[in-house]
């Protein structure tokens, strides 16, 4: 929904890629800053300050203007950052580390009703009814996550830290991530992985808009591409049978593969339309793994810095391909997107070969 807005009010495929890049970098730094907000605020008031920020992106997305719309989506990244930041740290209090790749699959298959329906439904909503109310839905949303939260919040984690977390900034943050072979492996491929799916929702719809499918096409191609979410749990057992390592493999470069065939397939509408689902049919097998490299690898007493960093990767993957894409789409058409997006998902499986055998 938000990229065709986009495309509509900036009305070329390069100015939407700035667009996404510059709010990358905005969410970027904020994810950042949130360690030490935690440490001043709390974890359930971080969570507050989240649903606040969330509400005014809402406002800001409704008002249907270029400028509202850039501010929107930053602090929309934002918002995210605080609930999933929060809730990894949750999640790393509560879960046994050897149930953590069960763990995960489990999480994305919980999500996968909104991821799948909201592409479409945000643009249905939009067409058939009000502007407003895709935007006042997910407000809504972001209320019941907080109040369920914090009716079932548990003061004191079951399992205290081996030792006191030190007390990093953020640049010292980063240093001691990128020290680490493991976290730095885990974030690598997790950008990667959230690069390629910011390329599928974003220009998938504007494919379809620019080949006149039209714009709830677009939502409903996004729509079933993530829809293959509801697979993740096979896709987990299969990770945990066989190992992450070659199920990584094979995904990242299967879905290469697929994605660089879309590209030389795009002339024909429909067919390009069914090479995207199929290529988003083969990039959901990742997410059987989830961001469990990370969750293994992370040290007790850092996790809080550490977490911080890591989904910097949501950021990174928003913004580095857009930069890419805007250069690219101001020399060639649409589906040299799709091909740079490709030879990205191959270098990702070359990556696979230096996970730990044991995983």
């Amino acid at each position: 929904m938000l990229p065709v807005e986009a495309f509509r009010l900036f009305g070329s495929a390069r100015e939407l890629s700035l667009v996404y890049a510059v709010v990358g970098a905005c969410g970027f730094a904020g994810r950042l800053s949130i360690p030490s907000l935690a440490r001043l605020f709390g974890r359930p008031r971080l969570l507050v300050l989240g649903a606040a920020v969330l509400w005014c992106s809402c406002a800001l997305l409704a008002l249907g203007h270029k400028t509202s719309l850039v501010l929107g989506l930053a602090l929309n990244a934002f918002a995210f950052a605080c609930f999933e930041i929060v809730l990894n740290l949750y999640v790393l209090d509560h879960v046994a580390r050897s149930e953590l790749g069960r763990f995960e699959s489990h999480r994305i298959f919980v999500a996968a009703a909104p991821w799948t329906l909201g592409p479409w439904l945000g643009v249905y909503l939009q067409i058939h009814l009000a502007f407003w109310i895709p935007f006042a839905v997910s407000g809504g949303a972001g209320l019941l996550l907080l109040l369920y939260f914090r009716e079932r919040y548990v003061e004191a984690p079951r399992r205290e830290p081996a030792r006191p977390p030190r007390l990093l900034t953020p640049l010292r943050s980063i240093d001691r991530f990128m020290a680490q072979p493991r976290l730095r492996l885990a974030w690598a491929l997790a950008v990667g992985r959230a690069a390629w799916w910011s390329m599928f929702q974003i220009y998938a719809p504007v494919f379809a808009v620019k080949t006149g499918l039209g714009a709830e096409t677009g939502g409903l191609i996004v729509s079933i591409g993530v829809g293959w979410m509801w697979l993740v749990l096979f896709w987990g057992w299969l990770g945990r049978r066989s190992g992450i390592r070659p199920l990584l493999l094979v995904g990242y470069f299967g879905t290469g593969c697929v994605t660089i065939a879309t590209a030389f397939l795009m002339e024909a509408p429909y067919l390009g339309a069914a090479m995207l689902v199929l290529s988003a049919f083969v990039a959901e097998t990742i997410d059987g793994a989830g961001n469990s490299l990370y969750l293994r690898a992370v040290h007790p007493h850092e996790r809080s810095e550490m977490t911080a960093v890591f989904v910097t990767y949501r950021d990174v993957g928003q913004l580095a391909p857009p930069v890419l894409f805007s250069a690219l789409l101001t020399v060639f058409e649409l589906p040299a997107v799709f091909l740079a997006g490709g030879v990205m998902m191959l270098g990702m499986a070359g990556l696979t070969r230096f996970i730990p055998r044991r995983f």
